[in-house]
C-alpha cells in the first residue's frame, strides 16, 4: 500500500506473522481507532496483539534509544513475522501483571503517596524537640530551621524521603513492611488431651531440648495430666513462663544412671523465639515456619512508619492515618486542607492537591475508590492491578502511543466495565491507539474494529476468520462471536433448579461478624446446587467466601469445631454433610518453567514409563528417569532441560533466548532417537531431521497439543484418560510441554480441576475464584458443562463471578454491596437470578436483568 506525501499511515500492516500458532496471518490494523480482537481461548489472539504488534512497537522504540540506557531495561526479540509497518511505540497492560513484592502498596503503586508524603512534609506542623506543635511554615521547602513559638527550640522539618517507609522514614522495628513473625500459640500445643511428659508441647523435643519437660516441673506445672487440665497459672507458666534456672535430675537412657543438671527454663514461645534468632539458613526457617503467623508491628502497628514520619500533622492526622483513608474519603477529604492552612503555604498545598486530582479521578473512574492507599499491593486481584497500570498508562495524556490491553475487563463486575471503557475512550480522544484483547461482548461491541483470529484453537486457530466494523463481524458466517455480539445466542446450558427446591438437599449456614468491610452476616448455601457470589469490586465477596466460608468448613471437615482451628470472625457454621473442600482459583500453577502440562497432569511419568519399556530403550539401557527433561541423563546439557538460556550481552540487559542446542525441546539429541510406534494409521509431522519415521520420539510428544497427541497415543490407556479430560474441558489446544506458570488466569483453573472430574463428589464443596476468567462465551459454555459435572457427581459449586453468562447458569445468587469498601460488605439480596433482577437496590441485579431480557420495575 503506497503512502502518499506528507500522508499519515492509517493502519499497521502486518505480513507473515507466525508467532506461536499465527500461520502467515496477513492484516491491516487500524491507527488512531479501537480495535478489537476476538477468538476462542488459544485461537492467537494474545500472539497477534503482544507477540506481534506489542513485541515489535516496544523493540523498535526501545532500540532508537543509547546502548547505555538499553543496558537497563528488559527487552523482546524480533517477532516471527516477515513485514510489520507503521507500528508507534507500544506500550502493554498485560492480563497477569508481575506480582508486587511485600514493600508495595497501593500508594505506592499509583504514585499517589508520592504525593501525599510531599503534602505532609511542605505544609504539616511538626512537634518541637520539647514536644509543642508548631505551625506550618515556608521554612521547610526554604531548608530553613522551625522556630517553635512556645520554647523557641530551633530544629529541622522532614523531607518527602524522610516519610518514606521504603527509605529513611521506615518504622526500625519492622524495617517498613508492618508486619512481624510473631509465635501463632495455637500451633504450639495441637492436642491438649496429651500430657506434657507424652509430648504436649511440641516445640519442646523439636526446637528445644526435650529435658524442658523436667524443667517445667520443677517450675511447678503438672507434666503428667492432660494438658487441657492444667489451670490458668500452670498455662500462662508453659506458655510465657520466666528464664529462671532450676535444678533437674536427667536419667541417662540406656543405663541406671542420672545426671544434675541446673537449666535455664524456656517457656513454649520463648523456645520458638530462640530458634527464630539463631536460624541462619532456609531449612532451619522451614521448620520453625509452622509455629509463626505474621502479625502487625507492634511499634507502628502495621502503618510501617517511623515514629518520626508519623509526627507532621494535616488537619489534624498524620500521614500514616491519612493512608488508612479508602480513594474515595481521600478524594473528599484533600479539597478542604488548603483552607486549613496559612497564607504562605496554602497556595503550595494547593499545588500538590491539584498535581493528585487526575489520577485519582481516573483510578475512582475505573472502580477502585474503595481501596485504602496502605493496602498491600500482593492483596489486589489481577483485575484490580490492571487497572492500576491503566490509570498510570493514561496520566501523563500521552499522544500517538499504542496501547495493547490484554483483557483488561478481568475481575470488573459489569458496573465497572462502563469506566474502563470511559478510559479507552480518553486515550482515543488524545491521538492513540488501542488494541484490546478480550471476551467481553460488551466491550468488543464497543469497538470501531474487529479482528476474530480463529476459527479454533492451537493448530486449528491461528488465522483471521473475520474482520471489519461490528456490524460487519456480526454478518459473517464464518465469526464464531457473531451470534453473540448480535445477541442472536447467548449461553444458557444448564437447567438450573427451581425456587422452591433450592434447599431440598439441606444448605450449609453460616455466621460471620466483621471482618475488614464485611459487617456481621449470615448466609445460607444451597447443598447440590450452583451458587453464585457476585457484587461489584470490593464489595466483601472474596472475603466472605475465601476467608469465612472455606476455612471454616475445612476445620469442621477436619473434626475441628472448637477452639482457634475455626477463624475467630466464624460465629457459626452448620456443615450440611460437607466433608471435603476444593478451592479452585487462578493463582500461577508451578513457580518456573520447569513446571508444564505433562508433569502437572501426570501425563509425563506415564509417558518416561512407557518409552523406558520400548526397544530403542532398552537396547541403549534407558530407565524411565532417563527420560526426566529435569535429571535425566537425556536431558540438554546446554540447557539443562528448561529449553531456554540466558545470554550475557555486557553492555545490554541479559536475553533469554531458545536453546541453541535442543531448540527448545528440553532434551538432547539422544533422546529423538527413541521411538514408540504410533498408533494405527497416525503420522506426526516435521519430527525431528534425524527421525526416519518410524514411531514418535518423546520431545516430539511434547510439542503437539493435547488433541494431537490423543490422536497418536490411543494405545496408552493411562495417558490418553488424562489427555481426554483436558480435552473435555476445553484444554484440548495446549501443548504438553507449556510451562504451566505462562498459563492464564481461566486456564490454570481448568488444569487444577481436571484431576477431579469423574470422581465421585458425594460431601465435596468446590469454591471456584471467577472460574471465567479468560474465556470466550463458548469456552464458558464448556466450563459450565463440567461445573455441572461436578453437581451431578453430588458436589455442590460456589463460584465468585463477575461474568453475566455464569451468573444467569447459577441455581442461586448471594449478592453483595451495593458499592465496595465501607459502602459494601453486606447481602443486598439472595435468590434464583430473576429474583436478583428484581431487587432495586442491587447493581448486579440491574445488568444481569439486561442478560436475560427482563424489564425491571
Amino acid at each position: 500500500m503506497a503512502v502518499e506525501k506528507n500522508k499519515a499511515p492509517t493502519c499497521i500492516r502486518v505480513r507473515g506473522a507466525r508467532v506461536h500458532n499465527l500461520q502467515n496471518v496477513d492484516v491491516d490494523v487500524p491507527l488512531g481507532q479501537l480495535v478489537g480482537i476476538a477468538g476462542v481461548s488459544g485461537s492467537g489472539k494474545s500472539s497477534l496483539a503482544l507477540g506481534v504488534l506489542y513485541a515489535e512497537g516496544s523493540r523498535r522504540y526501545l532500540e532508537a534509544l543509547s546502548t547505555y540506557t538499553r543496558r537497563r531495561i528488559t527487552q523482546s526479540a524480533r517477532a516471527d513475522v516477515d513485514l510489520v509497518e507503521h507500528v508507534p511505540a507500544a506500550l502493554a497492560l498485560r492480563q497477569r501483571p508481575a506480582v508486587p513484592g511485600v514493600r508495595s502498596t497501593f500508594g505506592t503503586a499509583t504514585e499517589l503517596l508520592n504525593g501525599l508524603r510531599l503534602l505532609f512534609s511542605r505544609v504539616g506542623s511538626y512537634t518541637c524537640p520539647n514536644g509543642h506543635r508548631c505551625p506550618p511554615s515556608m521554612n521547610v521547602a526554604l531548608e530553613k530551621p522551625i522556630t517553635c513559638p512556645v520554647c523557641g527550640e530551633k530544629f529541622y522539618g522532614r523531607g518527602a524521603e524522610q516519610l518514606a517507609f521504603n527509605s529513611d522514614g521506615a518504622c526500625l522495628t519492622c524495617g517498613g513492611t508492618g508486619t512481624m513473625r510473631v509465635v501463632d500459640e495455637s500451633t504450639l500445643v495441637p492436642d491438649e488431651t496429651k500430657s506434657i511428659d507424652d509430648g504436649a508441647v511440641v516445640v519442646w523435643g523439636t526446637l528445644m531440648w526435650s529435658l524442658m519437660k523436667d524443667v517445667c516441673r520443677e517450675m511447678g506445672v503438672r507434666t503428667d495430666v492432660p494438658f487441657n487440665q492444667l489451670t490458668p497459672e500452670e498455662r500462662e507458666i508453659v506458655f510465657h513462663g520466666p528464664a529462671e534456672k532450676r535444678h533437674v535430675v536427667v536419667r541417662n537412657k540406656g543405663a541406671n544412671t542420672a545426671t544434675e543438671l541446673d537449666f535455664t527454663y524456656y517457656s513454649a514461645v520463648a523456645s520458638v523465639e530462640n530458634a527464630l534468632a539463631k536460624a541462619k539458613t532456609e531449612s532451619a526457617l522451614k521448620r520453625i515456619a509452622r509455629f509463626l503467623k505474621e502479625g502487625p508491628c507492634p511499634d507502628c502497628h502495621g502503618t510501617r512508619l517511623s515514629a518520626a514520619a508519623r509526627d507532621p500533622q494535616v488537619c489534624g492526622i498524620n500521614l500514616a492515618q491519612a493512608t488508612q483513608m479508602t480513594l474515595d474519603q481521600l478524594a473528599a477529604w484533600l479539597p478542604g486542607v488548603e483552607r486549613t492552612l496559612p497564607p504562605e503555604v496554602a497556595a503550595m498545598a494547593h499545588q500538590i492537591v491539584a498535581s493528585m486530582a487526575e489520577p485519582i479521578a481516573r483510578l475512582r473512574q475505573l472502580g477502585l475508590g474503595y481501596l485504602s492507599l496502605d493496602r498491600a499491593s500482593n492483596t489486589l486481584s489481577n483485575g484490580e492491578l490492571q487497572r492500576v497500570q491503566l490509570a498510570r498508562a493514561v496520566r501523563n495524556r500521552t499522544t500517538g502511543v499504542l496501547y495493547v490491553l490484554d483483557e483488561p475487563s478481568i475481575g470488573l463486575h459489569p458496573a465497572n466495565v462502563d469506566g474502563l471503557l470511559g478510559v479507552v475512550d480518553d486515550l482515543l480522544a488524545d491521538g492513540n491507539s488501542v488494541v484490546l484483547v478480550d471476551h467481553d461482548v460488551r466491550v468488543l461491541r464497543h469497538a470501531d474494529h474487529l479482528i476474530e483470529i480463529g476459527p479454533g484453537s492451537g493448530a486449528k486457530g491461528g488465522t483471521v476468520v473475520a474482520q471489519g466494523s461490528v456490524a460487519q463481524v456480526e454478518k459473517s458466517e464464518a465469526s464464531r462471536i457473531a451470534p453473540f455480539l448480535s445477541g442472536e445466542r447467548t449461553v444458557r446450558v444448564r437447567e438450573r433448579c427451581g425456587a422452591d427446591a433450592l434447599f431440598d438437599q439441606g444448605r450449609i449456614h453460616l455466621e460471620t461478624g466483621q471482618i475488614h468491610t464485611v459487617r456481621p452476616l449470615a448466609v445460607d448455601v444451597p447443598v447440590g446446587r450452583m451458587t453464585a457470589v457476585t457484587g461489584v469490586s470490593g464489595s466483601g465477596k472474596t472475603t466472605l467466601v475465601l476467608e469465612a466460608l472455606v476455612p471454616a468448613l475445612q476445620a469442621q471437615a477436619a473434626g475441628k469445631t472448637g477452639g482457634s482451628s475455626r477463624p475467630a470472625h466464624v460465629r457459626a457454621c452448620d456443615a450440611a454433610g460437607i466433608t471435603r473442600v476444593e478451592l479452585i482459583d487462578s493463582t500461577p500453577i508451578g513457580a518456573n518453567v520447569r513446571s508444564t502440562v505433562a508433569t502437572y497432569s501426570g501425563v509425563m511419568d506415564d509417558l518416561r514409563r512407557a518409552f523406558a519399556k520400548t526397544p530403542d530403550a532398552r537396547e541403549r539401557g534407558l530407565k524411565a528417569g532417563d527420560f526426566s527433561y529435569n535429571t535425566g541423563s537425556l536431558r540438554c546439557p546446554t540447557c539443562d532441560g528448561t529449553g531456554t538460556i540466558s545470554l550475557d550481552v555486557q553492555f545490554l540487559p541479559d536475553v533469554e533466548v531458545t536453546c541453541p542446542d535442543c531448540r527448545g525441546s528440553r532434551y538432547a539429541d539422544a533422546a529423538w532417537q527413541v521411538r514408540r510406534p504410533l498408533r494405527h494409521g497416525r503420522s506426526v509431522a516435521h519430527e525431528s531431521p534425524d527421525a526416519d519415521g518410524a514411531g514418535v520420539s518423546l520431545p516430539r510428544l511434547m510439542e503437539l497439543t493435547v488433541d494431537q497427541a490423543l490422536e497418536c497415543l490411543g494405545s496408552l490407556r493411562s495417558v490418553t484418560r488424562k489427555l481426554q479430560v483436558l480435552s473435555d474441558i476445553g484444554l484440548g489446544y495446549l501443548t504438553l510441554g507449556e510451562a504451566t506458570p505462562a498459563l492464564s488466569g481461566g486456564e490454570a483453573q481448568r488444569l487444577k480441576l481436571a484431576s477431579q472430574v469423574g470422581r465421585d463428589q458425594s460431601g465435596a464443596l468446590y469454591v471456584f475464584d471467577e472460574p471465567s476468567i479468560g474465556l470466550h462465551p463458548l469456552d464458558v459454555e464448556v466450563l459450565l458443562g463440567v461445573l455441572q459435572g461436578l453437581i451431578q457427581n453430588g458436589a455442590t459449586v460456589v463460584v465468585i463471578e463477575h461474568d453475566l453468562d455464569m451468573i444467569s447458569n447459577a441455581d442461586y445468587v448471594i449478592d453483595l454491596g451495593p458499592g465496595g469498601g465501607e459502602a459494601g460488605g453486606r447481602v443486598v439480596c439472595a435468590g434464583t437470578p430473576e429474583q436478583v433482577c428484581a431487587c432495586a437496590d442491587s447493581v448486579t441485579g440491574r445488568y444481569l436483568a439486561q442478560e436475560l431480557g427482563i424489564k425491571r420495575a
